[in-house]
């Protein structure tokens, strides 16, 4: 009797953890569907619009400290008019950033998406941006430039036919390995199409056939175009598809978020906005050729200015990432040492002469003095709010402000927030929400505050818009 029933609980627990095995599986398999129910709402009310983007040298990336690309700068503009703040992730692979969006880590996929009976399966697409082509990626034979037009021609893959029995890489779950299988039906004969892995990135498989690693690669006319830029090797002249409409897209349970999209988008499109983003990314190329180039470029290196020695021996002494520093220093003067503000502040960190001269600074036009100084203030500041604000992380909110606004505003609204019962150790809607009432006189007028009147909505975008450019340059630029 014991070892029956001892049989049946083994049976019986190994049945529940199979079946919680089988479970756990499923939460991780590939959501086809939304997984999440929320919509405009819920985003306007969250306060952030955070948006999945690809991660190629088109859609995003950093131009002397400056974050740019032709989705960000859509992007920008459309959380502005949804008045809401922006957040970027980048994701490289299209079925992750689909199962991402419908497991409500990103609430809009900016990815440059070929419209797709497939893909609606899996989501709702925005309006077409515009339409593409595919094209065929393959290298020039070698010393193309000393050999006769003609002679290239014969040389490369013009006939699609040509393509049977050979090798073609595209990227997991994309459009381009549906337009390969269909092309092999119609040519009659088979394309060994060559998936390569979830996280593969149209630019890197560009890249691997100009290095001449694979042989060929398919992608948009568009990306394709930029791409040949840095790699003049590469022929993109064979078009593989009919024209194909290109989009954003959303959880299919999201119908707010996509009219209200649609309507931005119409609303740009006939304002000729839309026109001139779309032309300043993908329609010329001299610019798109210096962004590649430029040192202080991320599709380049890990630079955002001739600076960033200084700022990273600067950041060492309080303590902090360097890319934050870089963000306080762009911010203050645009990386720009030669600056001076109406008020008198002076050179890369904006440093008031007072303030310079206490801290050892001789000359504030010399960026290396300069930088030195608005350390050292930063960390004068950073001490001085360690007495009440021991959490690093908050603290560094309570600096940045008092950087912007001195220190006795910042102190006075700590003050107020204490006063009247709130969290005077926690910045966002606590300690900032006292020191925006700084301008109304029940405020200002307080027996706790020391020195009144401050109209303070600059030095609370100040350290929204420091620390949200500090966590791009965390997503491009190398610590």
């Amino acid at each position: 009797m014991t070892k029956r029933y001892g049989w049946l609980f083994s049976f019986l627990f190994a049945f529940a953890c199979l079946s919680s095995c089988e479970k756990e599986h499923e939460q991780d398999a590939f959501a086809k569907e939304p997984q999440v129910e929320f919509d405009l709402d819920v985003i306007r009310k969250r306060g952030s619009l955070t948006a999945l983007v690809d991660n190629n040298s088109i859609s995003y990336f950093i131009y002397k400290g400056r974050p740019m690309g032709f989705e960000y700068e859509l992007l920008q503009r459309l959380a502005k008019n949804l008045k809401v703040d922006l957040k970027i992730k980048l994701v490289s692979g299209i079925e992750q950033a689909i199962d991402m969006l419908n497991k409500g880590e990103g609430d809009i996929l900016a990815f440059p998406l070929t419209i797709t009976q497939e893909r609606t399966q899996y989501l709702s697409f925005t309006d077409a941006h515009f339409n593409t082509h595919q094209v065929l990626v393959q290298k020039k034979p070698a010393n193309w430039r000393m050999q006769p037009p003609q002679l290239v021609e014969k040389k490369l893959i013009r006939n699609p036919v040509k393509l049977i029995g050979k090798e073609v890489h595209v990227m997991k779950g994309s459009a381009f390995k549906e337009r390969m299988v269909n092309l092999s039906s119609e040519i009659g004969g088979p394309i060994k199409i060559i998936e390569d892995s979830a996280t593969a990135e149209t630019e890197s498989l560009i890249r691997n056939v100009a290095t001449g690693e694979i042989k060929y690669t398919v992608t948009d006319q568009t990306i394709a175009m930029v791409n040949q830029l840095y790699y003049p090797n590469l022929d993109i002249n064979t078009v593989v598809s009919l024209p194909q409409q290109i989009a954003w897209g959303v959880r299919k349970n999201s119908p707010d978020l996509l009219a209200a999209t649609n309507g931005w988008l119409k609303d740009i499109k006939r304002s000729g906005v839309f026109n001139v983003i779309y032309n300043k990314y993908l329609d010329s190329p001299r610019l798109s050729l210096a962004h590649s180039r430029s040192e202080y470029s991320s599709l380049a290196g890990d630079q955002l200015s001739p600076f960033d020695d200084q700022l990273k021996k600067g950041a060492e002494q309080i303590g902090w990432d360097w890319r934050l520093i870089a963000s306080v220093a762009y911010q203050e003067s645009n990386f720009d040492p030669k600056v001076k503000s109406w008020a008198g502040a002076i050179g890369l960190m904006q440093v008031m002469p007072e303030t310079g001269k206490y801290f050892g600074a001789k000359d504030l036009w010399d960026p290396n003095q300069n930088i030195t100084a608005g350390i050292k203030f930063l960390k004068f500041l950073d001490r001085q709010w360690a007495k009440t604000v021991s959490d690093p992380e908050e603290r560094m909110k309570f600096v940045l402000a008092s950087y912007n606004v001195g220190l006795t505003h910042v102190s006075d609204a700590q003050k107020l927030t204490k006063k009247y019962g709130k969290d005077p150790t926690v910045w966002q809607d606590n300690v900032e929400y006292y020191l925006k009432q700084k301008s109304d006189p029940k405020y200002f007028r307080d027996p706790v505050t020391v020195v009144g009147y401050c109209r303070c909505d600059g030095p609370i975008r100040y350290v929204k818009e420091v620390l949200q450019r500090y966590e791009e340059y965390k997503l491009r630029i190398v610590a």
